[in-house]
């Protein structure tokens, strides 16, 4: 039985399949590597700061006092003993991170109480607003999501705080009701830090 195919459209037949077995391994290599660099790049989750857990930064009980909380996870974890660092307030957990930053530890991720994903209650006490505090693993979210109000009436753990929302609306209805101005999460820096006190 003679081909209709001459020796070139064979060779040329035979290095379509070649390249095509050659993609194929090129996409299924990739497809893997992805997979396992997407799992080892996913940042760590939240965790409930319930119980007695003190903050890392000042001591306190973190679920006892009012006001936003936060954790954060960095690149070693060894002097918070395998655990995310944990914060009574969002101004403790800020300085907790500048410290540890210029001491060369990295930030994995930082997450701080959304209060937009939570059903926050609004007290006063002894003239100072206070929100109501939520340690749960599913009110946090992180950082890169957020926008803080700076200099608004409401107070926290540490006195005056920065108030986290991921829904810009509820920033603005915020601003409207306690004033502040706001600012994204990821840049908070020390000035603004110190302008609360």
């Amino acid at each position: 039985m003679t081909s209709d195919r001459s020796p070139s459209s064979r060779r040329s037949a035979l290095g379509r399949t070649t390249l095509h077995r050659r993609t194929l391994v090129g996409v299924i290599a990739s497809t893997g590597l992805a997979g396992c660099l997407g799992r080892f790049s996913e940042d760590p989750e939240p965790i409930a700061l319930t119980g007695q857990r003190e903050c890392d930064n000042c001591g306190m009980i973190v679920s006892d006092h009012p006001g936003p909380v936060g954790q954060i996870y960095f690149s070693n974890d060894d002097p918070e003993g395998g655990r995310p660092g944990q914060f009574c307030s969002s101004t403790c957990a800020y300085t907790y991170r500048f410290e540890q930053e210029d001491a060369g530890r990295t930030v994995e991720v930082m997450y701080l109480t959304d209060y937009s994903i939570v059903d926050q209650e609004v007290r006063e006490e002894g003239g100072d607003v206070l929100f109501s505090s939520h340690v749960e693993a599913d009110a946090f979210a992180a950082i890169d999501g957020l926008t803080v109000v700076a200099g608004s009436d409401v107070v926290g753990a540490m006195g005056p705080e920065l108030i986290p929302f991921s829904d810009e609306d509820d920033v603005e209805s915020f601003q409207e009701t306690y004033g502040g101005e706001a600012f994204a999460a990821t840049e908070v820096d020390r000035t603004l830090l110190e302008g609360l006190k």
